[in-house]
């Protein structure tokens, strides 16, 4: 197994709790993450903690697609969002999103932890890595001030 941590910390132009309720919306991450395309199952009988499916779906060489289904943990603490997702071919990711107020926005820390097997590991490394970047965009594109 091979484990990697990816890191990435930016700003959106929108307040904490505005940020963390997108966060906490199951459907929010369908197009937040460019890979994801479909969230069902969701699951919020647990208090703190919501539960879903999402389905990630994989290009390749532009004909052949794949899609993915993802278990998906997501808790709440203040104003942090973490959780767990297991993926077929046993990877693993935890992933934290750190919410503090920066000056009428919010400072946003994004935090991977990714294992794979190491025939794996490079390309799932690679795809978090594109989706966080992309995730920090497109949070800040959606929510951003009008």
């Amino acid at each position: 197994m091979s484990s990697s941590v990816l890191t990435h910390e930016f700003h959106v132009d929108a307040t904490p709790e505005k940020v963390f309720e997108h966060l906490t919306t199951p459907e929010s991450y369908i197009g937040l993450s460019p890979l994801v395309v479909a969230v069902s199952d969701v699951d919020r009988s647990e208090a703190g903690v919501i539960r879903y499916i999402a389905v990630e779906r994989f290009r390749f060489l532009r004909i052949f697609t794949y899609d993915n289904a993802i278990d998906v943990a997501l808790h709440t603490n203040g104003l942090s969002v973490h959780g767990e997702v297991r993926s077929p071919g046993r990877i693993r990711m935890a992933y934290r999103f750190d919410l503090e107020p920066d000056g009428t926005g919010t400072r946003m820390s994004d935090r991977l932890d990714l294992t794979a097997p190491w025939l794996l590991a490079g390309f799932a490394a690679g795809q978090a890595r594109n989706v966080q970047l992309a995730r920090a965009r497109i949070l800040a594109a959606r929510l951003s001030r009008k």
